[in-house]
């Protein structure tokens, strides 16, 4: 297509500092979960913004961190390869709890790089005007990042001017997706993910970094119906019966809410079968996270 632009910017930041919603609203279709759960993104979800004659892939990166295992070890080659192969890198701060050593880290990480890193301070909706421009200085004494821009992602208050002023630093070429298409994550991933949503939303301590969520069959007898069967592992027995919870009212309010989120997402009723499993030591099985596409 003549005239058009297109790229990756990849999205950089401390776990919970607003990534996966600043995506879902650039994108406008909710392409990640969103929780205050640290590991909450553990793969590179691409979600596809196209407006007019310009296309954003979006990759939302696992939280930069230092590696403590093997899977979060994966997630930071992860977060190096795709920065390395971006056309732009948006470092996103929270700029309610202000810069921390974790930022600083991850400002180290971009001033390797050699592609335009942009600024987003978020959560400045919830900061009064003397906050805010601490801040904006703050997030510029961390020398990287020629521009800097206020946003609210939840509230999608200068997310335009970032979007567009990204779109500029794109390079001029065709479009890498259709234009229809938000993501190119698989329809498996995207449902697992959306259930995995609902068991971070409602498990504490250890639970949540030792969920993950796959989806073992997706069958649509109907148009207007689809049968889903989702497995959640864990690692423990212990951490089984939090998530099964007593009587099984855990599972069955994890199930209930995914339900409706799938359905959604699905266009379709849907009746959502979900157990829960114990694997033991899965976030240290090298082929097991191939499988799972953790790379």
């Amino acid at each position: 297509m003549v005239g058009t632009r297109s790229g990756f910017v990849a999205l950089a930041g401390r776990p919970n500092v607003g990534k996966s919603t600043l995506v879902n609203a650039i994108v406008g279709h909710k392409i990640a979960i969103v929780s205050d759960k640290p590991q909450t993104t553990r793969r590179a979800i691409r979600g596809v913004s196209t407006v007019d004659a310009t296309q954003l892939v979006l990759v939302d990166l696992p939280g930069v961190q230092r590696p403590r295992d093997l899977l979060t070890g994966r997630m930071q080659r992860r977060v190096e390869l795709e920065l390395a192969e971006s056309d732009a890198a948006l470092f996103v701060l929270n700029g309610e709890e202000g810069v921390g050593p974790g930022d600083r880290f991850i400002a180290q990480l971009l001033a390797k790089s050699p592609v335009p890193v942009i600024i987003a301070v978020n959560k400045c909706d919830r900061l009064d005007h003397t906050r805010t421009a601490q801040a904006l200085m703050d997030a510029d004494a961390l020398g990287v990042g020629a521009e800097i821009f206020p946003i609210s992602a939840r509230r999608g208050k200068g997310v335009g001017p970032l979007t567009e002023r990204l779109g500029e630093l794109m390079p001029e070429g065709p479009f890498l997706f259709p234009p229809e298409d938000t993501s190119d994550q698989s329809v498996s991933v995207m449902l697992a993910e959306l259930v995995r949503e609902q068991v971070l939303r409602r498990t504490f301590q250890e639970v949540p970094h030792a969920v993950e969520v796959v989806i073992e069959d997706i069958e649509r007898p109907r148009e207007d119906f689809t049968r889903v069967r989702a497995l959640a592992w864990v690692e423990t027995d212990s951490q089984k019966g939090i998530l099964v919870g007593h009587r099984g009212t855990m599972i069955k309010a994890i199930g209930t809410a995914a339900r409706k989120e799938l359905e959604r997402e699905l266009g379709t009723k849907v009746h959502l079968d979900l157990s829960v499993r114990v694997r033991r030591g899965w976030r240290a099985d090298d082929r097991l996270l191939d499988r799972l596409g953790i790379e």
